[in-house]
């Protein structure tokens, strides 16, 4: 393996002005965590870019992994050499050995920041660009649209080639933007929100319904590894447990077949919104997208909204599910959320549930539950499982 360092670009961090650190250091933070196995791994943060240092096959491992990381918006791998004509030149060779050139474009690129360097930018592209054709006779030059752009940076510490640019995830480092409370209900579309919304920086905490005997360990160690999925996009996930049998039977027992997922909805919120204030989370995160179910109607949504007055961000309202599930898959969540096991609201589903619940109805039947002791009982006994990538926490306090 030719390369020796990563570049790593910033993006939309680079817009921010006096806190530009505070986020530098949340993004550094997060790719610790996702590289901690990597023991080589050594970071360099400037103001608009990064350095990652390791050996080659730790290297290869950090080029696998920082495209899921929020807040990268590119990287690239730096192969380094001597500032002589002859080091450059054999260093392009090396990299073009990588490439496919097969009826391919290429263009070379210089930035030249040691202007002692012997030859100035044109000459020393031409120099490097007629050592390439030489040894690439099936290669051609295109300056507007190459196929493959050999960026030459001279510094004064040596000179850096490289030829690749991988994506990143962009956004905002996970814990850049407060904090929030994601409904994960183990289904496709919750686990896709908490990880848009951890891409605009917002760091996720959530809470899981379970109704055992009606749902089974297995539906709780789906959500549990659906929390562990999402994690390795840079943040902690902390999972709040709650257990909802005795809520969810008395909703059947007094409420309307028709609007009991309504209210079973709205006594979720209000759990939702109570352990929201413990935690100090900001916003409640759900996986809602507008008119797939019956719960997810302008006029659900507005009886459900009534029971608090925290913001409820959903990240997936004007999706659909194609689009929903197209990112599970990028993510890596799909499979894992269609393991066919049953969650608390799929088991009490009503056969013909109202799309249009009308507030004061819904409010009525719920007037004669006491719903406000079994729902401080359910938080108190809640289970909470720390869901993330196991960190090794020595290895980079040198780093920063």
């Amino acid at each position: 393996m030719i390369w020796n360092e990563l570049l790593i670009r910033y993006g939309e961090m680079s817009l921010k002005g006096r806190n530009r650190k505070v986020f530098i250091q949340k993004l550094t933070a997060n790719i610790k965590q996702i590289l901690h196995d990597l023991q080589s791994v050594k970071l360099k943060a400037e103001r608009d870019r990064m350095f990652l240092y390791a050996t080659s096959d730790d290297l290869e491992q950090a080029i696998e992994r920082l495209s899921d990381v929020a807040g990268i918006q590119s990287f690239s791998p730096i192969a380094k050499c001597e500032s002589t004509v002859e080091a450059i030149q054999q260093t392009a060779l090396a990299i073009f050995e990588t490439e496919d050139t097969e009826e391919k474009t290429f263009k070379v690129e210089v930035r030249r920041t040691d202007k002692s360097f012997p030859l100035v930018t044109g000459e020393l592209q031409r120099e490097i660009g007629g050592t390439i054709l030489k040894a690439h006779s099936n290669l051609s030059v295109n300056v507007k649209k190459p196929d493959i752009l050999l960026h030459i940076d001279i510094r004064n510490d040596g000179s850096f080639l490289s030829s690749k640019v991988y994506k990143g995830a962009g956004g905002m480092p996970v814990g850049s933007n407060g904090k929030s409370l994601l409904m994960l209900s183990g289904g496709i579309d919750s686990p896709v929100a908490g990880y848009l919304m951890m891409k605009r920086g917002v760091t996720i905490e959530a809470i899981h319904f379970a109704s055992p005997p009606f749902t089974s360990e297995q539906a709780q160690e789906k959500v549990i590894e659906l929390g562990r999925q999402i994690s390795a996009y840079g943040g902690k996930i902390k999972l709040h447990i709650i257990p909802f049998t005795d809520i969810q039977q008395a909703i059947v027992k007094q409420v309307p077949e028709n609007v009991s997922i309504t209210s079973t909805r709205r006594i979720m919120m209000r759990i939702a919104d109570q352990l929201r204030n413990e935690i100090g989370a900001l916003a409640i995160v759900t996986g809602e997208s507008l008119g797939q179910v019956a719960s997810q109607t302008l006029e659900s949504f507005t009886a459900i909204n009534a029971v608090t007055s925290t913001p409820i961000l959903r990240p997936l309202i004007a999706t659909d599910k194609l689009e929903i599930i197209q990112i599970a898959k990028k993510i890596g969540t799909y499979e894992t959320s269609i393991q066919p096991f049953e969650d608390c609201c799929t088991v009490f589903t009503p056969s013909s549930p109202k799309t249009k619940p009308r507030l004061e109805k819904v409010e009525f039947y719920e007037s004669f539950i006491g719903f406000e002791p079994m729902i401080m009982e359910a938080i108190q006994n809640r289970t909470i499982i720390d869901c993330f990538i196991e960190e090794k926490t020595d290895e980079f306090s040198d780093l920063l």
